[in-house]
């Protein structure tokens, strides 16, 4: 019997590709008091395209984990083990050279603070016109002198600040491209921080907590400006926030950290309305729902560690309501695998 293999019928393949990928990244601080592990055996896969949130409270070590990824971490701060694979490359053994090439061009961020971001003595449209100089977006002649000099190149930089002005919403960009940021208001200064980390059309943006401080309206309209960044660009975003909310109605995966911990992964959905791990339960309980009759809502009781002094143990004991003696036990704690992409560390499982 004779069987012929049609092209049709072969099985596709639609998963993105792999964009970066976190393995056991462990970034360290020493301090008089002890050695401070602010991320801890971070691991995790990002694809083109997909938009992470990594969730927790202040000094979880989010940020840093961000940082770590650019190799920005401030000093003391180090970087002692792991690898950071972006395109299949370790960041983390690449010359400073190289690190400065792929910093603002491929991998982009969006910093907590604006007023700290931003220099207040230049106008915003030189601010963003000096990422496009740094990595030659628009060059069009070789030699630096004949660039520097090239009236094409700097008006070409010129209509490219106007047209990512314009498409992160700010309004006139032609007038406002000559104004400094202290004219501009807080939910403005963060669309000319999105503008400059776009400016290069970078593959990844990192997020960090880009709508702190703002109200809830601007908090919409930047998230809906990620959005459509993501959507129409196809970049993927890694966002950091202590905001579950935003995190549910913007992400498709989240990464829940404690004490420079992951302690829970998955998407969504099965975060959401399925939490395995007794702290995402308590971040979930601390949060209001117009849909349920509630009398008040329940906080998690206690404070997050010191860093420098973590309990023996998995480091949320203290705080949590279901521990048992084991949990106090100063012994490995890995991630436990639920599903395809559901992790979570925690004995109850």
């Amino acid at each position: 019997m004779m069987f012929s293999w049609k092209l049709e019928d072969q099985p596709v393949d639609t998963t993105p590709p792999l964009l970066l990928e976190l393995r056991n990244l462990t970034t360290v601080f020493p301090t008089r008091r002890g050695l401070v592990r602010a991320v801890d055996g971070m691991s995790f896969m990002l694809r083109e395209g997909e938009k992470l949130g990594i969730v927790g409270e202040s000094g979880s070590g989010k940020t840093v984990t961000l940082l770590s990824i650019l190799r920005l971490v401030p000093h003391p701060g180090e970087i002692v083990d792991g690898e950071a694979l972006f395109l299949g490359e370790d960041l983390l053994h690449k010359p400073r050279t190289e690190m400065r090439k792929i910093r603002g061009k491929e991998i982009a961020m969006i910093f907590q603070d604006p007023l700290t971001t931003l220099n207040p003595v230049f106008p915003v449209g030189e601010q963003i016109r000096e990422s496009l100089g740094i990595h030659n977006i628009v060059s069009s002649s070789n030699g630096w002198l004949s660039r520097l000099f090239d009236r094409r190149r700097i008006a070409a930089e010129q209509e490219r600040v106007i047209q990512v002005m314009r498409d992160v919403g700010i309004p006139s960009p032609v007038e406002r491209a000559k104004n400094y940021p202290h004219q501009f208001s807080g939910g403005m200064q963060q669309r000319v921080i999105i503008a400059i980390a776009l400016s290069c059309e970078p593959h990844l943006l990192l997020a960090d907590e880009p709508t702190t401080a703002l109200d809830v309206t601007i908090q919409a309209q930047i998230m809906d400006l990620l959005n459509k960044i993501n959507r129409e660009h196809g970049t993927s975003v890694i966002l950091v926030t202590h905001n579950l909310g935003v995190v549910a109605e913007f992400c498709d995966n989240i990464i829940v950290m404690y004490a420079g911990w992951m302690m829970e992964k998955g998407t969504v959905e099965e975060v959401i309305a399925d939490p395995k791990h007794p702290y995402t339960q308590g971040l979930l309980r601390c949060l209001p729902r117009i849909s349920e009759k509630r009398e008040k809502i329940h906080p998690i009781p206690g404070l997050v560690p010191d860093l420098a002094r973590l309990p023996p143990g998995c480091p949320f004991s203290p705080r949590c309501d279901q521990a048992m003696p084991e949990c106090k036990e100063d012994r490995p704690f890995p991630l436990i695998e639920l599903g395809e992409g559901r992790l979570v560390r925690c004995l109850l499982y």
